[in-house]
C-alpha cells in the first residue's frame, strides 16, 4: 500500500451538521451538478458561501458521494443505499447509520483526514487535552515535506473535536442540536474534565470512550471487518485477533473497541454460519475467512437487519 496523502483543510471550519448530509442527497438526486454553481447551491440549501463548501466536502469525506463527470457529485452505491429515496435510513434515525458514517470517515487508505487518522491509531495518550494534542499534531507535520502552518493545524484538530463533542455555550451548557454533528451522539470522545496547562490556565481533559459499545451493531462490525480487509490484507485467509484490535484502521481502532468485546462478537460471527471461523487458542486468536462471497451491499443490509443481535 502506497504511503497516505494527508488532508488538512476543506471543511471549511465546520463539521457536519445534523440536517446536512439527507438535505445534501436530496439535491443531488436532483441535481449532480448543484454543488458546481455556489449560488444556487447557497438558495437551494439555505446554507451560507462557506457551509455549501463545507459540505461538499463532508459528503465526500463520508463517501455518501464521489467526483463525477464534469463538476458533477454523483451518490456512492453506499449513499444511496442508506440515504436514497427507498433508502435504508434516509432521515438519519438510526444507530447503525451514525456508525457507519464514522468507519466511512475513518478508513480512507490513500487520502485520510490527518486528525482522524493520527488519532484514531496513533496517539496512544490516555487523555486528549488541546495543547498536548496540537504540540504532537505540529512534530508530525514537520515530517512531511510541506509541514502546516499551526493555525491550520488547530482548526483542523478544532473540527475533529466538534465532530464527536457536543457544543456548549458560554456558561457550559449544551447548544441546540443543529449546530453539533450527528456523530456527537456515538459518545466516542467523554469529558473527563480540568487541569492547569504550563501556561498556567486551565484546558479541559478529554478521552476516548473504551468500553464495549452496545449500539454498535454486530452488523455494522462485521461490515468492518470486511472492509478492513478488503483494504489492508485481501491477499490472506486470516487475521488475528491483535491485527483486528490495535492494527492500523482496524475496527478495534477506529471503534475504539476493548479486545474482551472484539472477542464475543469475532465467536458470534463464527456461530452464525459458515463464512468465517474465530479459532481460539493458548498462542494465537485468528478469524478465518472460509467463503469471501460477501458484497459491502449485502453487508449494510446485515447491518440495518442485524440490529438485535448485538452482543
Amino acid at each position: 500500500m502506497s504511503e497516505p496523502v494527508f488532508r488538512f483543510s476543506g471543511h471549511e471550519s465546520f463539521s457536519c451538521r445534523y440536517a446536512w448530509l439527507p438535505k445534501a442527497v436530496e439535491a443531488l438526486q436532483a441535481n449532480p451538478l448543484l454543488f458546481s454553481d455556489t449560488d444556487e447551491a447557497m438558495v437551494q440549501l439555505g446554507l451560507g458561501k462557506n457551509m455549501v463548501q463545507s459540505l461538499r466536502f463532508w459528503v465526500q469525506a463520508m463517501r455518501v458521494a464521489e467526483s463525477g463527470e464534469g463538476n458533477s457529485l454523483q451518490l456512492t452505491e453506499f449513499g444511496t443505499q442508506v440515504f436514497g429515496k427507498k433508502g435504508l435510513d434516509p432521515y438519519m434515525e438510526d444507530a447503525s447509520t451514525l456508525w457507519l458514517l464514522h468507519w466511512q470517515l475513518c478508513s480512507h487508505s490513500e487520502n485520510p483526514l490527518f486528525a482522524w487518522h493520527f488519532l484514531f491509531n496513533r496517539y496512544n495518550e490516555p487523555e486528549i487535552v488541546r495543547s498536548v494534542v496540537l504540540e504532537a499534531i505540529e512534530r508530525e507535520s514537520q515530517k512531511m515535506a510541506r509541514p502546516l502552518a499551526k493555525a491550520t493545524l488547530a482548526q483542523h484538530f478544532d473540527v475533529f473535536m466538534h465532530t464527536y463533542v457536543p457544543t456548549r455555550g458560554a456558561k457550559n451548557e449544551i447548544l441546540e442540536d443543529n449546530l453539533d454533528c450527528p456523530l456527537v451522539e456515538l459518545g466516542l470522545i467523554e469529558k473527563l474534565g480540568e487541569k492547569r496547562n504550563r501556561h498556567d490556565k486551565n484546558e479541559t481533559i478529554y478521552g476516548f470512550n473504551r468500553e464495549p459499545k452496545p449500539d454498535l451493531s454486530i452488523g455494522v462490525f462485521l461490515y468492518a471487518v470486511y472492509d478492513y480487509w478488503r483494504r489492508y490484507k485481501p491477499d490472506e485467509e486470516t487475521l488475528s485477533l491483535t491485527e483486528l484490535t490495535v492494527g492500523l484502521g482496524s475496527p478495534g481502532q477506529v471503534f475504539k473497541l476493548p479486545e474482551d468485546d472484539i472477542r464475543s462478537r469475532l465467536n458470534l460471527i463464527s456461530e452464525w454460519g459458515e463464512d468465517y471461523s474465530f479459532k481460539e487458542s493458548a498462542m494465537f486468536d485468528q478469524l478465518q475467512r472460509v467463503d469471501d462471497a460477501y458484497e459491502s451491499k449485502e453487508l449494510i443490509e446485515f447491518a440495518y437487519e442485524g440490529e438485535a443481535a448485538n452482543v
